[in-house]
């Protein structure tokens, strides 16, 4: 009787089950970013939607990119990926990758095609695409001035950068050789495109830094995003570097003084990965293949003034979401902002970045 009982119980709570249509088990994604703004950037263009589309899929932010390269290495020692996709820079990136710890990429199968059938792998824009990374954004690190201190016109090139006399004033740069080496050369006549030519040989470094000589007595350091807009508001500098994004914060948002100089702007470009050996590579290759379309990519320009990374993505670029400007204007690759650009060569950077920042430091170091 007891038997019996147990055997009608489990064929009623089969047919429940039966009944109720078939089950997709939840799947959690975690996905790794940089966070503030940024982050707020993506889950507002895509994380948010695609949960709402697709409701057995919940993806968590981890605001830990900073570390990425640290994390995917120590997670793959361990035999523990615990990151579905990691947001990371073009350089870091390729290390990761011929380092076997990421998925690698077929546009063909993983990418969605542009709305006019264009391939993937010919709509992202040509250099940025890695074997294992998918370009998301380009953004720019670049001059702005305070145009208070300029009421006759600011600077609008590299070179009006290091004329103190003609435009007095602090410069602010950050603490870091990148972009700084870059800009010290074409300051010193070097054309955007043979930039890294130039470097690559002992008397081009050496050219870079007595260049960068003839500014250090008029230099105020940062080190952290935020500082940049708030030296120039407070008037401590006239100009300084820093990233496009903060800038338009600072200018569009909070009605700053600030204005942009693109002339040298340094880009990089800044996207996805997929560690290898994660457990649940399907869901997450899904995912980033809606991520990275054509609209998703065009929408997350309305939250944040970095531009999307597919060419097929401009012309979609409207107004920002919460202020109603034009994004357009603000994009690093508008044609009037994209006229005398510097792409930063990760490669370059990742044979010799450690021989360049401890000469830089050394350099500091000098007084």
């Amino acid at each position: 009787m007891q038997h019996t009982l147990k055997k009608a119980l489990f064929a009623g709570a089969a047919l429940a089950v039966l009944g109720a249509g078939p089950v997709r088990a939840e799947t959690d994604l975690t996905v790794v970013s940089w966070g503030g703004a940024y982050s707020e950037s993506q889950e507002r263009a895509y994380v948010q939607p695609y949960m709402e589309e697709h409701p057995d899929i919940k993806i968590q932010m981890d605001d830990q990119s900073a570390n990425a390269l640290a994390g995917i290495r120590s997670q793959a020692e361990a035999g523990n990926i615990t990151w579905d996709l990691v947001d990371m820079l073009q350089g870091d990136a390729q290390l990761a990758c011929d380092e076997g710890l990421l998925v690698e990429i077929n546009p063909d199968d993983d990418l969605a095609a542009a709305p006019d059938g264009t391939p993937a792998a010919e709509d992202f824009i040509e250099g940025t695409m890695g074997e294992c990374f998918v370009p998301q954004i380009l953004y720019a690190t670049l001059f702005a001035y305070n145009t208070e201190a300029f009421p006759d016109g600011g600077p609008q090139t590299i070179a009006d950068v290091w004329d103190i006399e003609k435009f007095p004033g602090k410069r602010g740069l950050q603490r870091i050789p990148d972009g700084n080496l870059e800009w010290a050369l074409m300051a010193d006549g070097v054309p955007a495109d043979e930039v890294y030519d130039v470097l690559s040989t002992d008397e081009g470094v050496d050219r870079a830094f007595a260049k960068l000589d003839e500014l250090k007595g008029n230099v105020v350091w940062w080190s952290e995003g935020a500082q940049p807009p708030q030296l120039l508001a407070d008037k401590e500098v006239a100009m300084a570097t820093g990233y496009n994004g903060r800038f338009f914060n600072a200018q569009v948002n909070e009605n700053q003084p600030i204005e942009l100089m693109w002339d040298g702007q340094y880009f990089e470009v800044d996207g996805w990965v997929v560690p290898a050996g994660g457990p649940n590579e399907q869901a997450v290759m899904e995912f980033l293949k809606w991520a990275t379309d054509t609209q998703r990519l065009a929408d997350q320009a309305k939250f944040i003034s970095y531009a999307p990374a597919r060419e097929s993505s401009v012309p979609l670029v409207g107004k920002h979401a919460d202020t109603g400007v034009e994004m357009g204007p603000h994009m690093p690759t508008s044609p009037e902002n994209f006229k005398n650009p510097l792409q930063k060569d990760p490669i370059w950077w990742a044979d010799n970045g450690d021989e360049m920042r401890e000469r830089f430091n050394a350099w500091l170091a000098q007084g």
